[in-house]
């Protein structure tokens, strides 16, 4: 089934190969070329998911991506002409769910595009509870002790794998494995930035995690507050 997409890239003749073969896939594509633009696109068009060139005249893809993630869980690819791996998690730290580093073949982009939506559509399953954690797959919702919590898509998968089996240690390959399926996309160094993002919202304490544990040498683990 075909999504909305909004591209924005400044690169003109970069944009317009990126649209035709995200068309080819049945998507509804949107092209705009700085970044106001794509906020207002993507409020406009209410998408499904949105790739952003991180170096945009004006405002820039991480302060789009900040923008738009504050506002909604729509899924967003940044593009990002740089390869150091610390800045790419710049990225996904301001709410990114995935990156292409550029220059990137537009099949490749087009593939990376259906991963992340297969992943933003799985199949509904039951709240599952973890203490006082809840996690609500139908709805996309988190709520600890009654409260919602507003979780990027990325993060919410990672959790979800977690309270599917409390206690359960995961390592990162099987983090990778189920976020982005077969294809590998993440890195051990971004689940260990989901895991971080994830305790800054559900802990009392981040740099002393209750909830969230690390299992040295091994992976990570969700548990009910004091088991």
């Amino acid at each position: 089934m075909g999504a909305r997409v909004v591209v924005a890239e400044d690169d003109v003749k970069q944009a317009d190969v990126v649209r035709r073969y995200l068309e080819r896939d049945g998507h509804q594509v949107v092209v705009v070329h700085d970044g106001e633009a794509a906020i207002a696109a993507a409020r406009a068009s209410a998408p499904d998911l949105v790739l952003l060139d991180v170096m945009m005249p004006g405002l820039d893809g991480l302060s789009v991506c900040r923008t738009l993630r504050a506002e909604s869980d729509v899924a967003i690819v940044v593009l990002t002409a740089r390869s150091d791996e610390d800045d790419l998690l710049l990225g996904l730290d301001a709410g990114a769910d995935d990156y292409v580093t550029k220059p990137y073949s537009p099949r490749e982009l087009a593939a990376r595009v259906r991963t992340v939506l297969r992943r933003s559509r799985r199949a509904p399953q039951d709240t599952l509870v973890v203490g006082d954690l809840e996690v609500d797959p139908l709805r996309h919702e988190v709520a600890l002790g009654g409260r919602p919590v507003g979780l990027t898509p990325g993060e919410f998968a990672v959790l979800e794998l977690f309270a599917r089996e409390p206690g359960r240690v995961f390592s990162r390959d099987q983090v990778i494995s189920h976020v982005h399926g077969v294809d590998g996309y993440l890195t051990t160094r971004t689940v260990d930035v989901h895991v971080m993002n994830l305790r800054k919202k559900l802990e009392d304490d981040a740099r002393s995690p209750r909830r969230l544990l690390t299992v040295y040498g091994v992976g990570y683990k969700l548990v009910a507050t004091g088991a």
